[in-house]
């Protein structure tokens, strides 16, 4: 399979366990949703989930993947926020973890970019 047919499939992949995991460990999740956002974060956990679900089936499938590709992009921007909540909340985590919250801050730039390229065919 070239690399231009694996993209996508591996992009819904990375998409549909993200949202797996929202659902099979939320917990870890819900702390990372800034306290901004009215509701209770178990809520935006799962909704998150069930978005990155739908965004992995939408780019798996070649008839719908460039719309559900630049909707993952959006979506990439869109969760930084919570990132960047991960980043504040954990400064005062051991080192490992706390590199680890900083490091997701610059890795969502690739991320937008890959998705806008699998969204461009």
């Amino acid at each position: 399979m070239p690399p231009s047919e694996r993209s996508p499939l591996l992009l819904a992949g990375l998409l549909a366990t993200a949202g797996v995991a929202h659902f099979a460990a939320p917990r870890q999740f819900d702390a990372t949703i800034p306290r901004a956002l009215p509701g209770e974060p178990r809520t935006w956990t799962y909704a998150s989930g069930a978005v990155e679900l739908a965004l992995a089936a939408g780019v798996a499938l070649p008839r719908t993947r460039r719309v559900a590709a630049l909707a993952t992009a959006a979506f990439f921007v869109g969760v930084f926020p919570a990132n960047v909540q991960m980043a504040v909340d954990w400064r005062r985590r051991p080192a490992p973890l706390r590199v680890a919250a900083l490091a997701r801050l610059p890795l969502q730039v690739p991320l937008v970019l890959w998705a806008r390229s699998v969204g461009r065919g």
